[in-house]
């Protein structure tokens, strides 16, 4: 069983094109919320995200990742591919 990704984005910015890159390279289904000019769903990703309203925002099992940066961070420490599993 592979792990539930959830990814929150606008569909030009540049993190969330790097961040699913990342995720696609790696051949990981992940469910995308695109959420351009949709304040009410970026209320709800800043709530499920500890008040962060930077995206992209990443969820991998329910858990907080972070964004773009976080997840490379843990693609560069070895740790990420665990999560993914």
């Amino acid at each position: 069983m592979s792990a539930k990704v959830e990814i929150y984005t606008w569909s030009r910015c540049p993190f969330c094109i790097r961040a699913k890159g990342l995720l696609n390279t790696k051949g990981i289904d992940f469910t995308e919320y695109c959420i351009d000019g949709d304040e009410e769903a970026r209320d709800k990703m800043a709530e499920r995200s500890n008040g962060n309203k930077s995206l992209p925002q990443i969820f991998i099992n329910e858990q907080h990742i972070g964004g773009c940066d976080d997840l490379y961070e843990l693609e560069f420490d070895k740790k990420l591919d665990p999560l993914l599993q």
